[in-house]
């Protein structure tokens, strides 16, 4: 512990040996000592490098400069006590550990990455695809415009981009240490790793940290840095896998409240899922009183002046405990739009066998599901003969007795979500897939695209192997232990709902005026403030379509970067909307100060 003071002492004084030796290579080069303090900006904030500060003051002090919606991170803090001192109430050292890959340890890949290739981002179309996936996954967006110049040592993005879609899947970036700062170590460090949740190519997060690697080792470089959170434990095992070592330094920054989880540890409403947690957080953003009532059922309640809401995740006080009937029962929710004169397929309740084998012979293909079910329960889809029928109606009673035979319908599936009676978010969800790399099971492919999916959803979503994946793998030739051939794309599920892995494509823009105008009146009809509406359309953009199911508690997380939140706690306290824009008003002038 006192080797560890003394060294952060002489950190700060210029005494290091990094720092002796950055003196001695400015001298060989005939140019002043390096007393200039380094910072580099990335677009999201500022780097500032550490040991090139040479007082603990004049660190905290260009800390607190920090500019309103960036986020700034001093690293290489030896001596991070010393710095809090000067601003003990606007600062916090974050709970990150530093790691060291040292080239000389760096094995390369034994298997190629297939699928997707790896280049700089350069077009505005790349920085408005590299912002789409920070925000996917809860990253500061970024103004490329704001960085500083490469020739200075300002930072490198990298993106992954799908070879079949062209889709940015993955981002990077990267700071060359000697450019940035005549680093006389040789280093380089990586930052911004992100990986889109949709992403079905493996290997893409272990390519880009690869790539850069192999990167800064064509130049001559010896290591690459990082931060990473000290619970991320998935992050953390790749790294260790690559060969990265902690090593003993630390960071700090400002408290802020983008910051807040960090420096205050988890509050009560950590233990939410993302679906109850999206709404938390735009209540407390407002000054909305929060009370977690049964944080593992998703259930909270709002309250501010004489106003009190419970909730269970999106389903409130203001759903009435009819509409919510209306839309559990699927024969309710059928009879129900039936009578708006909206478009629904048909429909009878499971029977006997024979009568269930007329009901197919009519319309050649059925889906089957529980009357009253959710998140994809007991939904058998594209059933064409009377045996894999009478399966799947045995499979849907586990959830409900009373099962439903449905006409099936060729299309993609349409999530609409409507808020007081207005079209909010609309997607279109895909089932799970997994693409073919000529070496892996099908089994061990959806195994790991169901970690990747349950990493970025918190957990929401996996894809089963049960018996209905197991079926539909079969209808397409294939088994479990099937290896797909490099490059093949192959549908795992026939359902698209979240929960069993599949994927959301936001379409909002594209709504066709009689696809939202279809939905609003089926909101009306089941007299509900807030529902998802479930429709196959060959289109997003074409006014065709068939209602197939509503949902009483929509998943408003998965519509990011539609308002879906913002408009539920509109919904719940209306008058919330002025203080909403009064507080970021004084939380922009808070963090000026």
């Amino acid at each position: 512990m006192q080797k560890s003071q003394a060294y952060g002492q002489r950190l700060l004084r210029g005494q290091t040996p990094t720092y002796q030796r950055l003196q001695a290579r400015f001298a060989e080069d005939g140019q002043e000592e390096p007393g200039a303090p380094v910072t580099l900006h990335c677009g999201w904030g500022r780097i500032l490098v550490g040991h090139t500060f040479s007082d603990p003051a004049e660190l905290a002090a260009e800390l607190l400069k920090e500019q309103p919606g960036e986020r700034d991170i001093a690293l290489y803090v030896a001596a991070p006590h010393q710095v809090l001192a000067h601003a003990p109430q606007q600062l916090f050292l974050d709970p990150s550990d530093t790691l060291r890959l040292h080239f000389t340890d760096y094995r390369a890949a034994r298997r190629r990455f297939r699928g997707f290739a790896i280049r700089r981002a350069q077009s505005e179309a790349d920085w408005q695809a590299i912002n789409g996936l920070y925000q996917s996954r809860g990253m500061m967006p970024l103004d490329h415009q704001r960085c500083t110049p490469r020739e200075k040592g300002g930072p490198v993005y990298w993106i992954a981009e799908d070879a079949d879609t062209g889709q940015v899947v993955g981002s990077v970036m990267g700071v060359d240490h000697h450019k940035a700062f005549s680093d006389p170590e040789n280093g380089s460090s990586l930052w911004c790793l992100a990986v889109s949740p949709s992403c079905t190519r493996p290997g893409v997060g272990e390519a880009l940290v690869r790539h850069l690697i192999e990167h800064y080792m064509g130049r001559g470089l010896a290591y690459l840095d990082l931060s990473v959170l000290h619970d991320n434990h998935q992050a953390k095992a790749l790294y260790a896998k690559l060969g990265f070592r902690d090593l003993p330094t630390f960071t700090v920054k400002r408290k802020n409240s983008f910051n807040q989880p960090l420096f205050l540890g988890p509050a009560p409403e950590a233990e939410l899922n993302p679906y109850a947690r999206i709404i938390v957080d735009e209540a407390r953003r407002r000054g909305i009183e929060i009370d977690i009532d049964d944080a593992e059922a998703g259930l909270f309640t709002l309250t501010q002046g004489g106003r009190r809401v419970r909730c269970r995740e999106s389903l409130s006080d203001l759903t009435s405990a009819v509409s919510m009937t209306l839309c559990q029962d699927k024969q309710l929710t059928h009879r129900t739009l039936a009578r708006a004169g909206l478009n629904l397929p048909a429909q009878q309740l499971a029977g006997s066998p024979r009568e269930n084998a007329a009901f197919l012979k009519r319309h050649g293909s059925l889906v089957v599901k529980p009357v009253d079910g959710e998140q994809g329960h007991g939904v058998s889809v594209d059933l064409r003969n009377a045996e894999d029928m009478e399966e799947a109606i045995r499979r849907a009673r586990q959830f409900d007795q009373r099962v439903l035979l449905e006409s099936f319908h060729q299309g993609l599936d349409l999530r609409v979500v409507v808020i007081g009676y207005e079209v909010v978010a609309a997607a279109v969800r895909r089932p799970a897939e997994v693409i073919g790399d000529g070496s892996h099971s099908i089994g061990e492919l959806i195994e790991a695209q169901s970690r990747r999916r349950q990493a970025a959803t918190g957990g929401e979503s996996r894809i089963p192997l049960d018996e209905e994946t197991q079926r539909c793998l079969r209808d397409a030739g294939f088994e479990l232990d099937s290896v797909l051939p490099q490059g093949e794309r192959l549908a795992v599920r026939r359902t698209a709902n979240l929960h069993t892995g599949g994927t959301l494509e936001d379409v909002t823009d594209q709504l066709h005026p009689e696809l939202k105008e279809a939905a609003v009146r089926a909101a009306r009809a089941l007299d509900i403030p807030v529902v998802g509406l479930d429709l196959l359309v060959p289109g997003a953009d074409q006014p065709d379509h068939v209602f197939i199911e509503a949902n009483e508690r929509v998943g408003l997380a998965n519509h990011h970067p539609q308002p879906t939140a913002e408009r539920f706690i509109d919904l719940l306290f209306p008058l919330s909307q002025n203080a909403s824009l009064s507080s970021a008003t004084h939380q922009s002038e808070q963090e000026r100060k």
